[in-house]
């Protein structure tokens, strides 16, 4: 069996060593929140998570952000929840995702997601941090696709800021204790300059819009 297989019964373990409700240690439905407070005269940015959201949402609701997580979310569940929001009209200028506790994160799947939220919205993409705390493939992929389109794409480095503050986290690395939430919310306000329609993380061309360069080989 391999590791990312494990992880789920490794999580419920450890989550239930650490005293963390029962509720959060399985995967559970699908949480949503809406934002505590008003941004501005438009659409509140979109949080897309997994069981790491489950243990903030009081918090990152507290900032401004709209919240649609579930325990063992996987990338592909997560686009479709940006899926169902395109096709209902609802999709906000601001779309973050904070996936990759549960199996994998290529750079196809997320290019697959930028061209669905299309050119005039911003993505935010969270690194996410492995089994022990550490980095992977995962957040590799997040940080190179965030280098190819930095107008576009607004990467938020969860695995090199919280590196150090293993006080944070639940004994799997992972999922987060109080400190890790309130931690988080903060991190996650980096984001906000970005959520109103027009607020780009880089600079747009004057005339048009250019097409992305061809994929990595």
């Amino acid at each position: 069996m391999s590791v990312r297989r494990l992880i789920p019964l490794v999580v419920t373990m450890t989550l239930l060593a650490a005293g963390v409700p029962a509720a959060r240690a399985d995967c559970g439905g699908v949480k949503t929140a809406r934002p505590a407070k008003r941004l501005g005269p438009f659409a509140a940015p979109l949080v897309v998570g997994d069981s790491v959201v489950l243990g903030a949402i009081p918090e990152i609701a507290g900032q401004g952000f709209e919240i649609n997580t579930r325990g063992c979310r996987q990338w592909p569940e997560g686009e479709a929840v940006v899926r169902a929001h395109e096709r209902a009209g609802t999709l906000p200028h601001e779309v973050v995702m904070f996936l990759g506790a549960d199996w994998t994160v290529s750079r196809k799947q997320v290019r697959d997601v930028l061209s669905l939220i299309g050119p005039n919205r911003v993505l935010v993409l969270v690194t996410p941090r492995e089994l022990g705390g550490g980095g992977s493939a995962d957040a590799e992929h997040e940080r190179q696709e965030g280098r190819r389109h930095p107008t576009r794409i607004l990467v938020l480095d969860w695995v090199r800021y919280t590196a150090g503050r293993s006080g944070w986290f639940a004994p799997d690395g992972i999922h987060l204790g109080p400190g890790g939430a309130r931690g988080l919310a903060r991190f996650l306000r980096r984001a906000l300059p970005y959520a109103a329609p027009g607020a780009f993380p880089g600079p747009r061309p004057k005339l048009g819009w250019a097409p992305d360069p061809p994929p990595a080989p």
